[in-house]
């Protein structure tokens, strides 16, 4: 069965990009190719277990093994050494990729305390966006009372476009609510 997120972006989303693009090829069309999620913990080198709960914690929100990130030089101001653990990432593409996203944006940002909207200016300038999450408590899969300490991590979203305007109206079609925008909603009939 195909995830509910890439139905809507087959259904709804493509059509209303190539309308208001004006696309002539079918493959012009933005599309998201991958999404990164990245946890860095400064304690890390000095706390295995906590670089163990991060990387569980983080397979269970994605469904994925975590890989530990680390540090590629030494830096002795941070007591830092070449080859240390400092976090840990995962990368998600296809399936598993329309599945978090659908969850993230339905589940995980209403969660967030003092939600706004998410930043319109977090685009890279390549089509890319970065989200930074301050609690990966927002996640429902997160068991609260296993958690050794909050942290944060880095959500980005990787489209084919190199166009920030283009990917903001992909990322708009598939349901991110951004700040000044009315969220669409997936499921709904117009």
């Amino acid at each position: 069965m195909e995830p509910r997120l890439l139905t809507h972006y087959k259904s709804v989303a493509r059509p209303a990009l190539q309308e208001k693009f004006g696309f002539a090829n079918p493959h012009q069309i933005p599309q998201v190719v991958k999404v990164t999620l990245n946890v860095g913990v400064g304690e890390g080198g000095r706390d295995r277990k906590l670089i163990d709960a991060v990387a569980g914690e983080l397979a269970v929100i994605t469904g994925q093994k975590a890989v530990v990130t680390r540090a590629r030089r030494s830096i002795s101001n941070f007591k830092l050494r070449e080859g240390m653990p400092v976090g840990s990432s995962v990368t998600l593409r296809r399936r598993g990729m329309w599945e978090f996203l659908d969850r993230f944006v339905s589940v995980a940002v209403p969660r967030i305390r003092d939600f706004r909207g998410l930043n319109t200016r977090s685009f890279d300038g390549r089509g890319n966006y970065t989200v930074g999450v301050k609690e990966q408590i927002i996640f429902p899969e997160v068991d609260y009372d296993k958690v050794k300490e909050i942290h944060g991590m880095n959500i980005t979203v990787v489209t084919s476009t190199n166009k920030d305007d283009q990917a903001y109206a992909l990322l708009t079609q598939i349901g991110f609510p951004f700040r000044g925008e009315i969220p669409v909603i997936i499921g709904a009939q117009a």
